[in-house]
């Protein structure tokens, strides 16, 4: 793992630099100088990841979907490929949702594993992109759904075919999961045509799930996976872990054990490459616990309108707030001592962070101080960093959670179809909009990924909670022979506290509402702060 460089103190708003434009038809960004904070790349899995949802993302044929090529275009607005620059978000990893061939926008029903959806283009392309990713040091992991495919698939007609003349010679007469209407359980069925039995469809009558009892089954996706990795991918992002034996959490955490085990082995056989796993897995913290002894999962107690940030943000609890924190953490690490948290505020299945975190109140500003100065690996939903909105609303539609993104320039990407969020409800504004502002959210976040790079022990660290009568959130974190103090005041007051037992009392960065000051023994930690000392 490389070391930072040259880690300088707290640099002002005011010096962060600003965005270059992505192409020739994109913003015509202003460039401003960051500084002189040194900071080698990062070379392992602790990463700041992007999540793209491809249709929405960005336009490059002026067909109103969102594309690779678009994607391409944009690329220098999320990492230019300097990460001392400060002219980019920094971002060092994309997740994209489903790109594989599927007849819906969001693509989580396949039917064809081994082809880019037309939609977004071909292999050339994404073969390109993958390129481009690796000359600024972004890993991209694509979003594999294991558990279920399309109806259209050609595995499942075949399935339906054989079970409907009862040929048990037929390769794919156990592909899927069925039942006799006696032997049905609490999945989710429909009957097959013809006959009396009924197959597995726990989201949908159009994504059956496949039957991992099956070794062919299994076999199939585990070169799919190769496939991928043989074209470039880092990694997968699992969609609905825990759904391949359903309700059996013991034969899942069996089952991801060995596909992870299959796959990482063969990417570092073939690669050299520590393959990057993240699952799904929506549902409590304990249910999560034992997958992590064969992948990392999302920490959907982190997000959420009820989740640990925003509850903190708004009620500036900091002593449950981190002591929450570090009980997490080590759950997952009582499991598997070099699993990662991966904390995130929302995705494309959960109304947009903005809507339960106003900027006008300061709590999406310090949700991405929780979010970024944070262990393991962040996720950023596309639009999260300029405090974009989009929920459900009472037309209850995933549409609205994944609109076009707000470029403010003449990006021609369109929203799914279906969704109706009401464009007056856009007030944070644009790329556009915040890209020269010393203040905005936008700024916030490519500050805060520039400080978290400064700091290997933020990412890496062992996290200990310091209970305190000020009910901040304080953690010392220690990795190697470091040790450093991350505070946080969530609260719209500045507050005094006494550090004499902190060490030698250096502020090494803050970032919040205000400025934060030590005097002695005294730190001042402004409103809705947060400050790091060693």
């Amino acid at each position: 793992m490389k070391k930072w460089l040259k880690c300088m103190p707290f640099l002002g708003l005011a010096s962060l630099t600003l965005l270059t434009a992505c192409n020739a038809d994109a913003i015509n960004w202003k460039n401003e100088v960051l500084g002189e904070a040194m900071v080698d790349p990062i070379d392992d899995n602790y990463r700041v990841f992007y999540q793209i949802f491809p249709s929405s993302f960005s336009d490059s044929n002026g067909d109103g979907i969102g594309d690779l090529q678009g994607i391409i275009n944009r690329l220098d607005y999320l990492n230019d490929g300097n990460v001392n620059s400060g002219k980019s978000l920094g971002i060092q990893g994309i997740w994209l949702n489903p790109i594989f061939k599927s007849p819906s926008y969001h693509k989580y029903d396949v039917s064809d594993y081994e082809t880019i959806d037309p939609d977004f283009g071909d292999l050339d392309t994404f073969k390109k992109l993958i390129d481009e990713c690796h000359k600024r040091n972004i890993k991209v992991i694509l979003d594999l759904v294991l558990n279920h495919t399309s109806s259209n698939h050609q595995w499942f007609r075949e399935f339906k075919k054989a079970q409907k003349n009862n040929d048990t010679n037929n390769k794919y007469y156990n592909y899927y999961s069925y039942f006799s209407k006696e032997d049905k359980n609490s999945a989710v069925t429909y009957q097959i045509d013809g006959t009396n039995k009924y197959y597995e469809g726990n989201f949908s009558s159009d994504m059956p799930e496949l039957n991992f009892d099956n070794p062919e089954v299994y076999n199939d996706m585990v070169n799919i996976a190769k496939t991928w990795i043989d074209n470039g991918a880092d990694g997968f992002r699992f969609d609905a872990a825990r759904y391949i034996y359903y309700g059996d959490t013991e034969k899942n955490v069996e089952f991801w054990n060995k596909y992870c085990g299959d796959i990482k082995s063969y990417a570092k056989t073939n690669y050299n490459s520590d393959l990057y796993t993240v699952a799904e897995v929506w549902d409590s913290s304990i249910t999560r616990k034992p997958y992590h002894t064969a992948v990392n999962t999302f920490d959907f107690s982190f997000a959420q309108t009820e989740g640990t940030a925003a509850t903190f943000c708004k009620k500036a609890k900091g002593n449950n707030y981190s002591k929450k924190y570090v009980d997490e953490l080590n759950e997952i690490l009582s499991v598997n001592p070099n699993a990662m948290h991966i904390p995130f505020l929302s995705n494309h299945d959960l109304d947009r962070s903005a809507g339960f975190l106003p900027l006008s109140k300061g709590y999406a500003q310090m949700a991405a101080n929780l979010l970024i100065l944070s262990s393991g690996s962040p996720f950023i939903y596309y639009g999260e960093e300029i405090g974009m909105k989009g929920s459900r609303g009472s037309s209850n539609t995933d549409a609205n959670r994944r609109l076009a993104m707000l470029w403010g320039d003449n990006d021609t990407v369109k929203s799914p179809e279906g969704a109706d969020y009401k464009d007056s409800d856009q007030i944070n504004g644009t790329v556009k909009s915040q890209v020269n502002s010393k203040t905005s959210l936008l700024t916030r976040y490519r500050k805060l990924i520039q400080i978290r790079n400064r700091h290997p022990e933020i990412a890496r660290g062992s996290y200990e909670a310091i209970k305190n009568d000020k009910d901040l959130a304080i953690f010392k974190i220690t990795y190697n022979d470091s040790t450093i103090y991350i505070i946080h005041n969530a609260s719209t007051k500045s507050i005094d506290f006494d550090i004499s037992s902190y060490g030698n009392k250096e502020l090494l960065e803050q970032i919040g509402a205000g400025e934060s000051t030590v005097n002695d023994n005294t730190l001042t930690i402004a409103e809705q702060s947060s400050v790091i000392l060693k």
